[in-house]
């Protein structure tokens, strides 16, 4: 099998890896294989080479198109091959960088060896300099680890679940706390020592739908990961039944839980809201038809806010404004109050949603009850 077409089925298999928010899977162009795009902080697109080295897996993950006990044709790029199809895309400006996973041929150990040369040979061999992502794999080594985050921009692990009971409906070869949790918290000790280290960021990606946790669970998964190992964020795979699996009966996430699931996950890792201020229905699940923002404004007793004295922490509260608009609010009523929904629209406040929440020098606005 020649070269393009085994990064066609590889760059395809890595849709699964998610390095946007987009919540659908997507195949890349058979001319081009494996450009996908992720997202950057100014909301810019970034085209990334993005593969596996392998879809060889000794795993038995259930919802897994790579799978140990699925039956497809098993191929692998070798180093060399991988390096040297990575630099041409991105010598012709295809793109911008890259994201590198692999299932697992033989063992750990040899999987990770395999990625860290593919990134040692772009570094040392052909000085690219430019933007990594390494995808660490599970149970991975304390060294290889470290190594791959003194070569990588960003490295993640995917923690799949949110409990290990969870993960062990999916999987019965991975142990959640020693192969997941304890390779997170080594990224994180590694990262804080720093010493001169490329690695600025480390993220996760979940896997939603798969099992029976709630959206309680994976928050509250998430929210703990935040507090204790300085993620940067968290992805949100939405199941999707894959033929020759275990689950290929199971029904389809509804795309909607995910988008819900992200805009709960910025209410905590960027607005800092605590767990207890989000509303969940009774199955602890997140409603799927209202914003997560607006629900837990309208269960919190400090609106209507008086926009000229409200503080940072208050204002990120209300619906449609956020942090950027609220930094601007608070910097310009220091010089003069605001007097018109003109002038906060002017800032980027989404007036149609923060209206009925606030109040201008005393003056209400559209009342909740009316709203």
């Amino acid at each position: 099998m020649n070269t393009l077409r085994k990064m066609q089925v590889l760059s395809d298999s890595a849709q699964y890896d998610i390095c946007d928010y987009v919540n659908h899977y997507k195949k890349s162009d058979i001319n081009l294989p494996g450009i996908y795009n992720a997202t950057g902080p100014d909301g810019c697109k970034i085209p990334l080479f993005k593969t596996l080295m392998t879809n060889k897996c000794v795993n038995d993950c259930k919802y897994c198109i790579n799978q140990s006990k699925r039956n497809f044709t098993r191929i692998e790029l070798d180093p060399n091959e991988l390096a040297r199809a990575f630099l041409n895309y991105y010598d012709n400006d295809y793109v911008q960088g890259l994201f590198l996973s692999s299932g697992i041929a033989k063992n750990i150990d040899q999987t990770m060896e395999n990625m860290l040369e593919v990134v040692n040979i772009l570094r040392k061999d052909y000085g690219y300099d430019d933007y990594i992502h390494f995808k660490v794999i599970p149970g991975a080594s304390k060294d290889s680890i470290k190594r791959a985050m003194f070569l990588a921009n960003r490295v993640s692990l995917n923690i799949e679940s949110a409990t290990s009971d969870g993960l062990s409906d999916i999987s019965s070869t991975k142990d959640y706390n020693k192969d997941i949790l304890k390779r997170i918290s080594w990224i994180n000790s590694i990262s804080k020592k720093k010493n001169s280290m490329m690695c600025s960021s480390s993220t996760t990606q979940m896997i939603v739908g798969a099992n029976d946790e709630t959206d309680l669970e994976v928050l509250s998964r998430i929210k703990s990961l935040y507090k204790n190992y300085d993620l940067s964020r968290s992805y949100f795979s939405a199941f999707s039944p894959v033929e020759g699996t275990e689950l290929e009966k199971k029904e389809e996430c509804n795309k909607e839980r995910t988008s819900k699931l992200y805009h709960a996950d910025a209410l905590l890792n960027t607005y800092k809201f605590d767990l207890n201020e989000l509303v969940f229905e009774q199955n602890n699940q997140l409603s799927l038809n209202e914003d997560p923002k607006y629900l837990s404004a309208l269960n919190r007793d400090i609106f209507p806010l008086e926009i000229n004295s409200a503080s940072f922490y208050e204002l990120i509260r209300v619906p449609g404004i956020g942090t950027i608009s609220a930094k601007r609010i608070m910097s310009i009523r220091k010089k003069k109050p605001f007097i018109k929904l003109e002038e906060l629209k002017k800032l980027g406040v989404v007036i149609d949603r923060a209206e009925p929440f606030i109040k201008l020098s005393g003056n209400y606005q559209i009342a909740l009850d009316n709203y």
